[in-house]
């Protein structure tokens, strides 16, 4: 497949680096998760340093199930979409690669850089019920061919090495813990740049993987959550929110559908974006604002 970026690839260079700092910086980094060129262009105009997309969010809007039921083809096509409608740093929600070999993550982490994204998040997880973790040797393999890749277009990616350890297995598992820090410090030696524990909002336990694990922590903040300012407290560099953005605006629509069912209203529709200022989120495409 072919993809066009609309950086060239020093334009692209600088951008993964600030990613990367971005990652080590004094203040956690908080990164919005879109779906679509529109929630990217809202979140650009909110201020945020980056953006990341979410891989069940995409799929939903495509029609599909979450959990790679989608083409790579059609995810890369969104991921580049969002990427040419902003100026910030875009991380690709990748799921496990779309591949199982090395080779074929290292292809898509290729096609993700071509889609003028910096950043690629990649899961250990599986759908194999008998088997829900990828060994760890083949996911640091496909780590490695995903560095070299990057490596290989001289472009910094910046890869977020997501560890399902908490999210598959019954949190009354005490070896959870070493799991993850096992996973987290051999997926950091084998390339990645940070090291993503999903499911996870215990402050005792994100505590410990930021002192165990030798690599900036990405946490997913969802209801019930410690609350940013605590997790930065803990040492999280990251924080991410997956599809619960897209899932709270499918909820505000649910709410319009039953407004116009029940009552007939449109009390849904004050205060909104006027159609000139949508319109203008992208007739300034690209462009600070």
């Amino acid at each position: 497949m072919s993809l066009r970026s609309n950086l060239n690839k020093e334009e692209q260079r600088k951008k993964a680096e600030r990613f990367r700092d971005l990652h080590r910086a004094s203040q956690i980094l908080i990164l919005p998760n879109a779906w679509d060129a529109a929630s990217a262009k809202v979140f650009e105009r909110a201020g945020f340093d980056a953006i990341a997309t979410t891989s069940a969010g995409i799929a939903s809007a495509y029609g599909c199930p979450d959990g790679e039921q989608m083409s790579r083809v059609d995810m890369l096509e969104a991921v580049q979409r969002i990427a040419n409608s902003v100026a910030l740093p875009v991380s690709a929600d990748m799921e496990a690669g779309f591949g199982n070999t090395p080779e074929e993550v290292a292809e898509t982490a290729r096609l993700v850089l071509e889609a003028g994204a910096v950043g690629i998040n990649l899961e250990d997880g599986t759908l194999d019920k008998s088997h829900p973790l990828a060994d760890i040797s083949l996911q640091v393999e496909r780590i490695k061919a995903v560095r070299r890749a990057a490596d290989e277009l001289a472009i910094p990616l910046v890869i977020n090495a997501r560890t399902d350890v908490y999210e598959i297995f019954d949190a009354s598992d005490k070896t959870l813990l070493v799991q993850a820090i096992q996973r987290g410090n051999a997926y950091r030696e084998a390339g990645a740049d940070c090291i993503f524990a999903i499911s996870v909002d215990d402050k005792e336990t994100i505590a410990a993987l930021v002192r165990e694990i030798a690599a900036p922590i990405n946490v997913l903040a969802r209801h019930g959550s410690p609350t940013i300012a605590e997790l930065e407290q803990l040492g999280v560099a990251r924080v991410s929110f997956g599809s619960i953005p897209m899932r709270a605006t499918m909820t505000l629509v649910a709410r319009i559908a039953e407004e116009l069912k029940q009552s007939g209203t449109y009390g849904f529709a004050q205060g909104i974006l006027t159609y000139a200022e949508v319109n203008h989120y992208f007739e300034a495409k690209g462009k600070k604002e």
